[in-house]
Order: C-alpha cells, then structure tokens, then sequence
C-alpha cells in the first residue's frame, strides 16, 4: 500500500486559517518571514497562533538569506520546527544548522532548460523542489515533474517535497509520483496569504 502523500500549506498569515488547517488534518503549514513576499507576516505578530498550535502540525518557518541567528532563536523558542531555506544560502550556512541540530528544507529551483535535478553537497532530510523564477518563488508556475519523478527515484532516502503551480486541477496528477510532501500556496487561496479552506479539503480528498 502506497504512503498517502502529505499537504503543506504555505503563506498562512491569520490564526483563523492556522487553527483551521489544524481542524482538517493538513500536515504542515509554512509561515512566510521573508518580508518582501506579498505572504509576509512577521515573527511577533505569528507567535500566539504558532504557540497554540505547537504539537498539532508541523510548523515551518520560509527564510530567503535570513540572519542565521534568527532562525535559531525563532527555532530555540519553540515557534517553528523546521526552517525552509528559499534563497542563496551556501553550503557553510546549512552546515551550521545541521550542528546546531535545526532540521531545515533546502530548496531547489528547477529552470525550464533543466534536464536532471541536481543535489547541493549539504542537505538535510527533507527537499523541496521549486519552479525557478526571478526572485525567490511564489509564482505559482509548475515545472517538469518527468524530473521530480526521477530525483525522487534517485534519492530514496530523501523526503522530497515539490511545489510550483499545484492547483485543485493537477494536484491528483502531481501525487502520482509519489513525493512525500505537496506544498500549495496561491493554488490554495481566496487572496494572497487567506487560504480557501474548501480548496484545502478538496486538495486533503485527493490525496487520502
């Protein structure tokens, strides 16, 4: 029997959307501190929702090129689990999160010009593969997943999560490679960062 692939919600800006992401049983929401993105909610401001919901869901905190320290201090106060890395962070800034025991999300941008998949040296357990795009994601546009099956196959040992354009429409589809996780932001909204929860169940149906 296949695992059920899982579902991240990304770009949560409200507790009513937290809370009720928890209620539907939506594996892990992500929590967007870069703050040019249009999901932006700022750590003070995610704290009482991120604390109450703490042990319900997996809680991951998106960083482009963040200070290191903030990540271990939002990480050593218990608001987040896991820290996605979406900009240029090097080699030696994963390493230092991997000595400091933080598990962290390193993300690979796929460009339309890809052929195969490459891997950084440092990475922790789980991957995510993104559609590459000018800035640092959210655009909403998917990318050869003919290349995420393969890395996926390639790379058991690995959770690889994939995003990029994953509607209601094409979420079926993007399943049937069998990534372990599924991140959806705009595929899963009313308006940037107020998630649509019928979308969410809809989503949550097609993968169970």
């Amino acid at each position: 029997m296949k695992t059920q692939v899982k579902l991240k919600i990304c770009g949560v800006t409200t507790p009513e959307d937290a809370h009720a992401l928890v209620q539907l049983g939506v594996h892990a929401i992500g929590i967007n501190f870069w703050s040019q993105s249009k999901r932006y909610i700022s750590p003070q401001d995610a704290q009482p929702f991120l604390e109450q919901i703490k042990g319900k869901i997996d809680r991951i905190g998106v960083f482009v090129n963040e200070d290191i320290n903030t990540i271990k201090q939002l990480i050593n106060n218990n608001l987040i689990d896991v820290a996605q890395l979406h900009g240029n962070e090097s080699d030696a800034y994963c390493q230092d999160l991997a000595d400091s025991n933080i598990e962290f999300i390193r993300v690979i941008k796929v460009q339309a010009q890809d052929t195969e998949i490459t891997i950084p040296p440092i990475i922790g357990k789980r991957i995510l593969l993104d559609t590459h795009v000018p800035g640092h994601g959210g655009a909403g546009q998917r990318f050869d997943w003919n290349l995420a099956d393969q890395f996926i196959k390639n790379h058991p040992q690995h959770q690889i999560i994939i995003a990029g354009g994953i509607t209601t429409q094409n979420i079926a589809e993007a399943a049937t490679i069998s990534p372990y996780m599924i991140d959806v932001a705009s595929g899963a909204e009313t308006s940037p960062g107020i998630k649509d929860m019928d979308k969410v169940k809809t989503m949550l149906s097609l993968l169970s």
